[in-house]
């Protein structure tokens, strides 16, 4: 990476998303870095997004959050972790995509200060690593609860794969909303 570049750009096996390493600038003080800029985004992108809300969330180890998506006003998300740690999942729900269905999963920590670019149109989860753990992210869409939808976390025809045996958690120790256990599975979901 150029030492003028800000940002580091990582494809991932499906198209638009996007892990995205910031550089960091660190002495006996501590760190600076920028988390965003939009020319910059903009350009990593490939075409002007623009962002109309932030959200912050916190838990404790073990909270399994989504997998989330709006079925209208679909949200593209920037995602980063400034305490703690997350194992964050996007599974693609473009109609007539070739990786409909499939999805990807990277970890996102206070530590390694990387960023999760989502895109409209796909459905997105976490799993908390840490208690304490806080979840920043900006949205291309404001929040419509009546267009709230969500297929479930361990869908087997998604087949994601949480790592729980990798990050020592076992089944009985996640948390899940009572509406993120009975979400929909894809099968289920009407003209996505």
């Amino acid at each position: 990476m150029s030492t003028l570049k800000k940002f580091r750009k990582t494809e991932t096996p499906i198209e638009g998303l996007i892990v995205i390493d910031p550089t960091v600038f660190g002495d006996e003080r501590g760190f600076f870095m920028e988390t965003y800029a939009k020319r910059d985004y903009d350009e990593l992108f490939g075409g002007s997004v623009e962002f109309v809300q932030d959200n912050h969330s916190k838990s404790r180890r073990g909270v399994l959050r989504g997998l989330h998506f709006q079925t209208q006003h679909a949200q593209g998300k920037l995602i980063r972790v400034v305490a703690g740690a997350v194992y964050d999942v996007a599974v693609d729900l473009r109609a007539g995509s070739p990786t409909y269905g499939q999805w990807y999963g990277v970890e996102l920590s206070a530590e390694n200060k990387r960023q999760f670019y989502v895109p409209p149109h796909f459905a997105h989860g976490f799993l908390t690593l840490a208690d304490g753990t806080e979840f920043l992210y900006k949205c291309t869409d404001y929040y419509h609860p009546e267009f709230d939808g969500g297929v479930r976390w361990n869908d087997p025809t998604i087949g994601v794969d949480w790592r729980l045996e990798h990050y020592g958690l076992t089944m009985d120790e996640l948390l899940l909303s009572e509406k993120d256990r009975v979400q929909p599975l894809l099968s289920e979901l009407q003209g996505m």
